[in-house]
């Protein structure tokens, strides 16, 4: 089990950025890929607070096509995962979207009908 953790902060410009902590004494070794490919440009710069570091992932331009692409972080000491993020696009997603959102204007109307029926049984 690795003695690393690593929590998301936020995705800006094409980089998904975390924060990497662990032991006091020790740099992390991590390895970021998507589909067993190694993600160039990942930095792993010490924040100042003794086990803390700060991680930034360049969102490869592999990972930007249709479907669902995941890219994971591990560490390379036990090969444990340690983190994974997902980039979705493209026309795959939308019929499930679209579908989504008619589902809930559905049982928006559902709702509103139901409203109104106690409202008037109310009177």
């Amino acid at each position: 089990m690795s003695d690393w953790t690593v929590t998301k902060t936020r995705v800006f410009g094409g980089r998904w950025e975390g924060a990497v902590t662990g032991p006091v004494h020790g740099t992390p070794d991590l390895d970021v890929t998507l589909r067993d490919q190694h993600i160039d440009g990942v930095t792993v710069v010490p924040t100042g607070e003794p086990g803390s570091f700060a991680l930034t992932i360049p969102v490869p331009v592999e990972a930007i096509g249709d479907g669902i692409h995941v890219i994971l972080i591990t560490d390379k000491a036990d090969g444990e995962t340690l983190a994974h993020f997902s980039v979705l696009t493209g026309d795959a997603l939308s019929g499930s979207l679209q579908a989504e959102v008619e589902l809930l204007r559905d049982e928006l109307d559902m709702l509103k009908r139901a409203f109104r029926r106690h409202c008037a049984a109310t009177d």
